[in-house]
């Protein structure tokens, strides 16, 4: 969706870095393909070490649990939870992040024999009723210790509250810090202001992973339970679906939680899951983290979006066939509906472009409306950030408040600018390029001057200059099924590990091809090798390629295998520049 949106101007061809020693040290040291070295190159990797661990660690290289703090008192009054037989509520976020971290910590608990509920926050919840709102789920259910699963570091005060009622918390998240650290039994968060764990970019259900990993350990110090009774890489799975739907960096320890999550993922013996992948239209061999994000992703995210979050965890957890058959099919049928949702949002979001074509003209976007669903807004606002390469706020309103989802550029982290204007918010919260925030209506017009202010200050021109980051020069007569193969070194790939692009200049052996209205089809010529190459939403240069004085274009792109009809190599081309 979002197609028909025009971006403001061509990206900003950001060449590859050069160092041709370093290349070559890479070369001889790892036996790897020049264009693979050069890629490491371009993406700032300076030292053998660096480049051993990223492409060679494997699970006995996470770090330590016990290095996060607060993991000792943690795990501690988790054991002392189960040696009490007191009844433990895990409180989860309602996206996937949430979902899949509350699954792991629920079975992982029971199986070593604790009491657990779980109850998941709701989008028509208002955000500062945070954990709050579990507080009676608790009392009601004889709860004596609750814990948080990607959330809660920003809700010192409702905290307080809960620990008033008698019940001890446990906070596991990985948001950014934006005030006071609750006051509670334990606070596990890789971003901790006062303490550097060693990893900031665990995710919400990677936190949770390391809580059971630490009980673990502790259990079998302890003499509790043997070394070989609990398989850790069992849960590895929902590791990798939470950590790459939340757009996890796909670098040091998730890296290796997701490599060895997919393969887990593939071969799950989680009924819910596996129909789930089979509503999708997946194969276990076509799981990968794409998959994960276009097709698997969605259809959980649409419970927390319009529906209750809670079926997505009681999805990854049912045992019954036949029932986890009925869950996933409800679930698609969600999706289905998410989709009708949002393509309404997008129509209303592209009339309001075409109207008011000004908002494109200021460094950062906002848009809001009394109609629009909350659950959909964090969609609007990521493709819209992506697009034109701008700070953007989606506002869903109603009488009283707006709820808004916020993205950004490496050039204004959100979090400072927030925290300037908390005297206008109830609440916000979240990372320095991903935030949300709740604040009253009437408070929209101020926020919306003092935002758009900030953006004028903080970002150049060039800033949100769209960019186009390219790994490497290649040649056609490189891009083999070797090569091909080689290029798996670098998966898995996603957010801070994106696929890599390339680049060359070409001929056009024939006029190339508009397909469905917005796509073109080349067909590219270099010396006697020629690749077909897929150019999405370049139609409008039709015209353009079909000069007769062209010559060469340079274009920017992704090979990909193509399966129809044979295996084929393709290039997905990001980008095509012509010689002015």
């Amino acid at each position: 969706m979002l197609s028909s949106f025009q971006s403001i101007e061509d990206p900003l061809w950001i060449y590859p870095h050069d160092n041709e020693a370093l290349k070559e040290r890479i070369v001889k040291e790892f036996k790897i393909h020049p264009v693979i070295a050069q890629v490491l190159v371009s993406r700032g990797f300076r030292s053998l070490e660096s480049i051993h661990d990223y492409l060679y660690s494997r699970l006995p290289n996470l770090l330590d649990p016990f290095l996060l703090p607060d993991m000792q008192k943690a795990a501690d009054r988790v054991v002392e939870a189960l040696s009490n037989d007191e009844s433990i509520l895990i409180y989860g976020d309602n996206d996937v992040d949430g979902m899949t971290g509350t699954a792991l910590l629920v079975e992982f608990l029971r199986f070593i024999g604790a009491k657990v509920h779980f109850f998941l926050s709701n989008r028509s919840m208002r955000r500062q009723a945070i954990i709050v709102e579990a507080l009676e789920f608790a009392l009601k259910n004889e709860c004596k210790l609750l814990i948080t699963v990607d959330c809660g570091i920003t809700a010192a005060q409702e905290v307080e509250e809960v620990a008033k009622q008698g019940v001890d918390v446990i906070i596991t998240d990985h948001h950014e810090p934006t005030g006071a650290t609750p006051q509670c039994v334990a606070t596990l968060n890789p971003k901790l202001n006062d303490h550097s764990y060693p990893n900031r970019d665990l995710t919400g259900v990677g936190v949770a992973f390391k809580l059971a990993h630490a009980i673990t350990n502790l259990l079998v110090s302890e003499g509790t339970i043997p070394p070989k009774k609990i398989d850790l890489k069992r849960y590895l799975d929902l590791v990798a679906l939470g950590t790459v739907s939340d757009m996890g960096a796909l670098l040091g320890e998730n890296r290796i939680l997701v490599t060895y999550g997919l393969s887990q993922l593939k071969k799950t013996k989680r009924n819910g899951l596996a129909q789930l992948i089979k509503v999708a239209g997946l194969s276990p061999s076509q799981i990968n983290t794409h998959a994960i994000a276009s097709k698997i992703a969605p259809r959980l995210n649409s419970l927390g979006r319009i529906d209750d979050p809670a079926k997505g965890v009681e999805l990854l957890l049912v045992r019954n066939v036949h029932k986890a058959e009925k869950m996933a099919h409800e679930l698609d049928l969600n999706n289905l509906e998410r989709q009708k949702i949002e393509k309404i949002m997008v129509d209303d979001v592209e009339n309001t472009f075409h109207i008011h074509p000004e908002i494109l003209k200021n460094k950062a976007i906002i848009l809001d409306s009394d109609w629009w669903h909350p659950g959909i807004i964090a969609i609007l606002s990521t493709r819209i950030s992506k697009l034109y390469n701008r700070p953007t706020v989606v506002i869903a309103t109603d009488e009283e408040i707006g709820k808004g989802s916020l993205r950004s550029i490496p050039a204004f982290p959100l979090l400072e600018v927030l925290k300037g204007m908390s005297d206008i918010l109830l609440n916000f919260g979240g990372h320095d390029l991903a935030a949300g925030l709740t604040l009253k209506r009437e408070n929209l017009d101020e926020f919306r001057k003092r935002f758009l202010k900030a953006a004028e200050n903080v970002l150049s021109p060039d800033d949100v200059k769209p960019k186009l980051n390219i790994d490497a020069h290649v040649c056609f007569n490189e891009i083999t099924f070797d090569f091909m193969e080689s290029l798996k070194l670098l998966e898995p790939s996603g957010n801070a590990n994106p696929p890599p692009t390339l680049y060359t200049k070409a001929k056009q052996a024939w006029p190339p091809k508009v397909i469905g209205k917005h796509h073109l089809k080349l067909y590219l010529q270099q010396g006697d090798r020629m690749l077909e190459g897929m150019a999405f939403g370049k139609a409008s240069m039709l015209s353009q390629l079909k000069r007769k004085d062209l010559g060469e274009i340079e274009v920017a792109f992704q090979p990909q295998i193509n399966n129809y009809q044979g295996p084929s190599i393709q290039l997905l081309i990001r980008d095509i520049k012509l010689k002015s």
